[in-house]
């Protein structure tokens, strides 16, 4: 998701509330302790130069269980680092706590924004020679297959 759609669904918010993939709840008294852009510049297995920038937001919750952010407040925060870090447009990605940081995209499921567990991949599977996987085909599948070889139809 990027910070303008983000923005947008937080102007119709009464309120902010994050999920993880399970369904379970972030705590409602989480804070936003960092907002800013990461930019990642390197080389993938393959030798391609690539570069990514995104929005990192941080949560973050402690024992302060009367501290509520409000989509006013967050905005605020948002918009001071728009303008104090010249932040554009980008993707968002979500720091947060669990058993090391983890990062997240975001979704929005009409009531809370979503957070979906980045994982990792091989971006030059072409170059590492990653066999491709094959497709897997039950056997009744082949025998209704008008194409096979039968005995006298000269395919052997």
């Amino acid at each position: 998701m990027k910070l303008s759609e983000f923005k947008h669904l937080i102007c119709s918010a009464k309120g902010i509330v994050f999920q993880l993939e399970s369904g379970e709840l972030i705590p409602s008294h989480f804070h936003i302790t960092e907002v800013g852009t990461v930019t990642k510049l390197f080389i993938d297995c393959g030798g391609t130069v690539r570069k990514e920038e995104v929005i990192n937001l941080q949560l973050w919750h402690s024992n302060d269980l009367n501290h509520k952010l409000n989509p006013e407040k967050l905005l605020s925060i948002i918009s001071l680092s728009e303008e104090t870090l010249n932040i554009q447009d980008l993707e968002i990605e979500i720091e947060y706590q669990s058993d090391t940081i983890g990062k997240y995209n975001i979704d929005y499921n009409g009531n809370e924004f979503v957070l979906i567990a980045k994982t990792t991949n091989c971006l030059a599977e072409d170059e590492c020679g990653i066999p491709k996987e094959k497709s897997k085909l039950a056997l009744k599948e082949i025998q209704n297959n008008q194409n096979n070889c039968i005995p006298g139809n000269g395919c052997c």
